[in-house]
């Protein structure tokens, strides 16, 4: 009886103290946790949050230092949390970390969405190109491809700029490499990037500054209490010195960081008008028709390619058995996504592709390791009295296997064809890191230009369904109709 009793109390207490939680302020929950949550990614590189190269299991940057000195004067420590750049906004919404500290730059359009502390760091807008490029402007890019990273300030101001093509890039490399192969015509983006990703090359030179901005601090906009605290913090960060210290530390501290009492809160950039999704089916259907026409022609070339393969293996010499077999198992081993950043970046000074070339190949050489295997059991399938009876009524080995072999061996390879082609048509989605637009890069774009990602998410999924859906079923028909009786 007395253990029931206590049992009763120790429920009521923690009934009683998780009530009081839930009625505590944003502060408090965060001291009741000891940690400040703060959202960044760590693909945006030096130096604004990375993994030390002395030691991984650390990270560094000055944005770690910023956070790190923000969670002190709250009380608590802070805590990073792993995320992808373009969707900090969405993830903040949804409560997976308390504060956004990543380059975040402050713009109207996020202002919808997000509440922004006071600035904490000036940038401009980098206008990089070839050395030997006659550009010195925006004006002068007309009709011409310029990359920046999706979601971005520079993204803004490009596309406002009248007949500039822009490229997207999801890292902050990327682009410069391409700009250098020739790729691009010039890359915007901010002066930090610009400074450590493309002016340390030779071949590049600053052109203009075509833009200016702040990074700030953004927390939810019902979050009141912790903007508050967060500003407070700021301001004494810049009031004792301790945020030039940091700036400086990481060779960032220049003119354009004024006194705090002369930081502005808003921004002059104008806020375009939102966009519906349905508004944007076009671009959808642009993108979805891209989608099959890589598709298509990659699955070709896997046909062709696993042909090839599988015959070496089965009917070549020690040599062309060896060499099927290690590009299979490369192939199959490694991701198609680490095969195309190798395709298109790393085989760039050797061999310089186009995006739509690169992706083609990328997913071609790819699923010709698979279709490979589909040709090897279909080979295997044919009996082998049939190869020799052929062979008996005087036919060549080619022309036995030509007419006898390979017929029997596609139809068993049929359907697993099919259904690798649907697989082929969802992989595309991956080609989109080497700057190729289709469906789903269009789906991204425009969650950012609309605010929002279930409307575009539902119609990249129907638009995926209509374009698999067929082919699905014409691989079960393909199934029960090559099925033995």
């Amino acid at each position: 009886m007395r253990c029931r009793t206590h049992a009763g109390l120790l429920a009521l207490l923690l009934i009683g103290h998780m009530a009081a939680a839930a009625d505590a302020g944003t502060l408090a929950r965060l001291r009741a946790r000891g940690t400040l949550r703060w959202g960044g990614d760590i693909q945006g590189g030096e130096p604004y949050v990375y993994q030390d190269p002395q030691d991984g299991a650390r990270l560094i940057g000055f944005e770690v230092e910023i956070a790190e000195a923000l969670a002190q004067r709250l009380g608590v420590h802070a805590e990073f949390v792993q995320n992808d750049w373009q969707n900090l906004v969405p993830s903040l919404e949804r409560g997976d970390f308390d504060v956004i500290l990543n380059g975040l730059e402050v713009t109207d359009a996020r202002r919808d969405r997000v509440a922004f502390s006071r600035p904490y760091y000036a940038f401009t807008e980098t206008l990089v190109v070839r050395r030997e490029a006659p550009f010195h402007d925006l004006a002068g890019l007309r009709g011409q491809r310029v990359g920046t990273l999706n979601g971005s300030l520079a993204y803004d101001l490009l596309t406002a700029a009248a007949g500039i093509e822009v490229v997207l890039y999801e890292g902050v490399q990327e682009p410069y490499l391409d700009l250098e192969q020739g790729r691009l015509a010039g890359v915007v983006l901010d002066n930090i990037i610009a400074n450590r990703y493309g002016l340390v090359r030779p071949t590049l030179r600053a052109a203009a500054t075509v833009g200016n901005g702040f990074y700030a601090a953004a927390v939810r906009r019902d979050d009141s209490e912790l903007l508050q605290a967060v500003d407070g913090a700021l301001a004494a960060m810049q009031q004792d010195g301790a945020l030039r210290s940091i700036l400086t530390r990481w060779g960032l501290w220049d003119d354009r960081q004024a006194p705090a009492s002369d930081l502005p809160r808003t921004t002059t950039t104008p806020e375009p008008p939102h966009p519906r999704t349905l508004t944007q089916l076009p671009l959808f259907l642009r993108g979805a028709g891209f989608t099959v026409v890589i598709s298509a022609l990659a699955m070709a070339l896997a046909i062709i390619g696993g042909l090839a393969l599988s015959l070496a293996g089965r009917y070549g010499g020690v040599l062309p058995r060896a060499l099927s077999g290690v590009y299979i198992e490369v192939f199959r081993g490694t991701p198609v996504l680490l095969q195309l950043y190798v395709l298109y970046y790393g085989l760039a000074p050797i061999l310089t592709l186009n995006a739509f070339t690169a992706a083609v190949l990328g997913l071609g050489m790819n699923y010709a390791a698979y279709e490979a295997e589909l040709y090897r059991a279909g080979l295997q399938a044919v009996p082998v009295g049939q190869s020799e009876a052929a062979l008996a009524l005087g036919m060549s080995r080619r022309l036995a296997l030509r007419r006898i072999v390979l017929p029997q061996a596609l139809r068993v390879a049929l359907p697993g064809i099919a259904n690798d082609f649907i697989a082929l048509l969802k992989d595309s989605s991956l080609v989109s890191v080497i700057t190729v637009v289709e469906l789903t890069k269009q789906m991204t774009i425009t969650a950012v230009d609309v605010r929002g990602w279930l409307g575009p998410g539902i119609l990249c999924a129907a638009l995926y369904l209509a374009l698999s859906y067929p082919l699905s079923r014409l691989a079960r028909w393909l199934e029960r109709r090559l099925a033995p009786a």
